[in-house]
Order: C-alpha cells, then structure tokens, then sequence
C-alpha cells in the first residue's frame, strides 16, 4: 500500500478548495440567474474576475466568454496554485462579487437573495475547513 506524502495533501487539499469555490459560485449562480439573467450574471462574474484579478492576478485567466458560465476555467486556474492562494482568491472572488451586486440592486437585495452564500468560503487554511 502507497503511503499518503505531503504533496498528495497539498494536492487533495486544492482539490477541494476548487470544488468548493466551484459549488459556491454555482449556488450564486441558481440565486442570481432569474432576476439577472444567464447574461447578466455572466457580465457580473466577469467583471468579479477582473476587479478580484488586481489582488489575484489568477483569477484574470478563469475569464469564461460562454453563457451560462461553467466554471471550468476558474477550477483548472484554482488547481494550478496552492491551497491557500486558491482559497485566498476564492474568497477576494466572492467578497468582490458581493460588493459589486450590493452596488447594483443594494444591500438589502443582495442579502435576501444570496443570504449567507457570499460570505467569505475558506476563513481558516483548507485543511482545517475540509474537517469541519
């Protein structure tokens, strides 16, 4: 039997950091789609991209130009980094994201429709969020 190596953690643990930003921003995504639209959230995610992309120059290369938005891009860019740069950009992700809908439909939408989706997904390093 193989034993388990540190870069087999590291490896697991980026894992899950992009399957959960993956699951995050599709959760977004099924709020957000019928009040903006497939397009709308599209633009909005871009544009996430590229705001969070000043502090996450990774994040400039998940830009998707398809609608609806797959996240393909932005799983294959969080798996190319390490675990917490991932969860890192992840969160600058969602917390962008968050700020620029607040600016567009407000505070009090925004909350009703995401509630706690946008919150910040990894507070701790990744290992310690997969435990929980």
């Amino acid at each position: 039997m193989r034993s388990v190596d540190s870069s087999d953690r590291a490896n697991g643990d980026v894992d899950f950091v992009a399957n959960a930003a993956v699951a995050r921003w599709q959760t977004i995504v099924e709020a957000l789609t019928p009040l903006l639209g497939q397009r709308g959230v599209a633009a909005l995610y871009r544009r996430t991209l590229h705001v969070a992309g000043r502090s996450h120059p990774c994040l400039l290369d998940a830009q998707e130009t398809i609608e609806p938005v797959t996240f393909i891009a932005l799983r294959q860019v969080l798996m190319q980094q390490t675990a917490d740069t991932a969860a890192a950009a992840t969160d600058v992700s969602i917390e962008t994201f968050h700020e620029l809908l607040d600016s567009l439909i407000g505070k009090s939408l925004t909350q009703r429709l995401l509630g706690s989706v946008w919150s910040p997904l990894f507070s701790g390093s990744p290992a310690q969020e997969k435990s929980k």
